[in-house]
C-alpha cells in the first residue's frame, strides 16, 4: 500500500476512488478491507455502529476478489469496496435480528434482493449495522444490541433507523451501506451523521418477500458519504425484477454516469416549516443559510410552502395498517418482547376499518394530484430533513419542539414523511452545523421518478459547500 493511501486517509476516500485503486493495483481488496476492520475496532466500542460482525469472511472474499482481478476478470461497480448491511435486510447466513429479542438468534437462509445486488457488484460485506427494534422511531436503540451514539456527541442520538449505517459511514468503519426508508429512515441518520441519503421512488429499488408488495410507504436504498457514493450504488441497486410488482423497469445503470448538470433557470421552492408546522429554531437556521448556494448555482428559489397538510392522516393511517400485519402474530405470541410504541402502533393498525384505509387512500389521491400541478411550475422542493437538531440518546423521541408536545413517537419526524407519502423520490445532503457543532441536513425532493434529477441538484450543492468533509471528533 502506497503512503499517500494508508490509514485513515484511504477508508475516507470516496467509494469511486477506493474502486480505482483496487482496478489499477495500488491496494488490494484485501488491504482495503483489513484497514475498515481497524477502523471498526478501534472506533465501534465507542459509538455502537456495527453490531454483527463477519471479518474472516470478508477477508476470504477479499482475497478472492483480488484473485478476480489478477485473473482479469470482469469488475464490478462496487468491486472490492467494504459494505455495512442494515440489521432489518436478511443475509444470507449471518445473523439479522431486526434489533428485536424476537428475532435474536434468527439466521436467514437467502439474501434481500438488495443484498444479493451489492453482492453480485463485487461489495464485500463486512456486517450488519444497528437500527431501532423492527426499524420504527428514529432513535437508533435496541434490547438485543443497545444504543448507537452520535459520532458528533455520543451523548446524542444517530437518528433511525438505519442509525448504525450512518455513524459507520461518518466514522470510516464502512465505505458504502443499505438503509431503507418509511417514514425517514434513510434520510433522518443522514443528516445527524452528516453523510448522504436517498429515499428513491417506490420500485426504483425492488424488495421481495414481503407482505405489502403493492404498498409504496416502506423502500430500500443506499447511504454514503458523497452524493456520488449513493449514486454509484443505486446504479446496481436499481432495476427491474418481475416478483416485484412495484419494480420501475429502467435499469439502474445511468446513475453511475456523471451528475454534472447546468441548473441555470431551474426552479425549486423553498419551504422553510410546510406552512408553519413546528420546527426547531437553530435547526431552521442552518438551514435557510443555505439557500444563497442555489441561487449561486443560477436556480430560481422562491419561498413556497406547499399545503401537504393531509400526510399526517394519510401517513398514521398507512403505517398503522403495515405495523398491523407485520406484528400482528408477533403482538399473539411474543408481546412481552416488544417495546410499547411497536405494540401502540401495530395495535393502531388491527383497530383499523377498511375504510379507515380508503379514506386515507382517498386523501393520498388528491395529494398526489395537487402535487402534479405543483410539479408544473417547480422542478424541487427544499425543505428541512428534521424538525430538531439530535436529541439525547436517553430520550426514545423529543418531547418539546419550540413548545409544542408531539402526541405521538412519529410527530417529530413530520419533515420525512410528509414526503414519504407522496412516492417522491427525496435525499438528504450535509447542510451545515449547529452552534454546538451538531450536523443538520437539507432535504431535496424531486419529480416523479427522477431520482438522476435529484443527484444532479444534490451533487452541484455538495462541490459548492463541501460539508461532508468534515469528520466527527471521534475519529480524531
Amino acid at each position: 500500500m502506497s503512503d499517500s493511501s494508508s490509514g485513515s486517509e484511504l477508508i475516507f476516500k470516496t467509494a469511486r476512488e477506493q474502486a480505482k485503486l483496487i482496478a489499477t493495483g495500488e491496494i488490494t481488496s484485501e488491504e482495503l478491507v483489513n484497514a475498515h476492520l481497524a477502523q471498526i475496532e478501534r472506533v465501534n466500542p465507542t459509538v455502537n455502529a456495527m453490531v454483527t460482525m463477519v471479518a474472516d469472511d470478508a477477508l476470504d472474499r477479499a482475497c478472492e476478489a483480488d484473485m478476480a482481478r489478477m485473473n482479469g476478470e470482469e469488475m464490478g461497480p462496487l468491486y472490492g469496496l467494504p459494505i455495512a448491511i442494515k440489521d432489518l435486510q436478511n443475509t444470507k447466513g449471518i445473523l439479522t435480528t431486526q434489533g428485536s429479542p424476537i428475532y435474536e438468534d434468527h439466521i436467514p437462509t437467502s439474501d434481500a434482493l438488495i443484498v444479493e445486488r451489492v453482492k453480485q457488484a463485487g461489495a464485500i460485506v463486512l456486517g450488519k449495522s444497528n437500527t431501532p427494534e423492527f426499524g420504527a422511531g428514529s432513535q437508533t436503540f435496541n434490547p438485543v444490541f443497545g444504543s448507537t451514539k452520535n459520532p458528533y456527541d455520543v451523548s446524542k442520538t444517530c437518528g433511525g433507523s438505519s442509525g448504525g449505517a450512518g455513524v459507520a459511514l461518518a466514522t470510516g468503519m464502512t465505505t458504502i451501506a443499505t438503509g431503507s426508508d418509511l417514514g425517514g429512515s434513510l434520510r433522518n441518520p443522514a443528516a445527524w451523521s452528516n453523510v448522504v441519503g436517498i429515499r428513491p421512488s417506490p420500485g426504483r429499488v425492488p424488495a421481495i418477500n414481503g407482505d405489502l408488495g403493492w404498498s409504496t410507504l416502506s423502500t430500500d436504498g443506499p447511504m454514503g458519504r458523497t452524493v456520488d457514493d449513493v449514486a454509484l450504488q443505486l446504479s446496481v441497486m436499481a432495476g427491474h425484477d418481475a416478483r416485484s410488482p412495484l419494480s420501475i423497469r429502467d435499469s439502474g445503470a445511468g446513475f453511475a454516469g456523471s451528475l454534472e448538470r447546468d441548473l441555470k433557470g431551474v426552479r425549486i421552492a423553498w419551504s422553510k416549516d410546510l406552512g408553519g408546522r413546528p420546527i426547531d429554531a437553530e435547526n431552521s437556521r442552518v438551514t435557510e443559510a443555505q439557500k444563497h448556494v442555489f441561487e449561486n448555482l443560477g436556480c430560481i428559489v422562491e419561498d413556497y410552502e406547499p399545503d401537504l397538510s393531509t400526510t399526517d392522516e394519510i401517513f398514521q393511517a398507512l403505517r398503522a395498517y403495515s405495523f398491523g400485519i407485520k406484528h400482528e402474530t408477533h403482538l399473539r405470541d411474543h408481546r412481552d418482547k416488544m417495546k410499547e410504541t411497536v405494540i401502540w402502533n401495530a395495535e393502531q393498525g388491527l383497530k383499523m376499518s377498511a375504510i379507515d384505509v380508503a379514506h386515507a387512500e382517498r386523501l393520498r389521491t388528491r395529494l398526489w394530484e395537487q402535487l402534479m400541478t405543483f410539479f408544473d411550475k417547480y422542478e424541487f422542493l427544499a425543505l428541512p430533513v428534521t424538525s430538531v437538531p439530535p436529541f439525547s440518546i436517553d430520550l426514545e423521541y423529543p418531547t418539546d419542539i419550540n413548545g409544542i408536545e408531539p402526541e405521538t413517537y412519529l410527530d417529530w419526524m413530520w419533515p420525512c414523511y410528509t414526503i414519504s407519502v407522496t412516492g417522491l423520490p427525496a435525499m438528504s445532503v450535509p447542510a451545515g452545523f449547529t452552534k454546538d457543532g451538531l450536523p443538520v441536513g437539507l432535504q431535496l425532493v424531486g419529480r416523479p421518478r427522477d431520482e438522476m434529477g435529484l443527484l444532479q441538484l444534490a451533487s452541484a450543492f455538495e462541490g459548492e459547500t463541501n460539508y461532508w468533509k468534515q469528520r466527527p471528533p471521534v475519529v480524531g
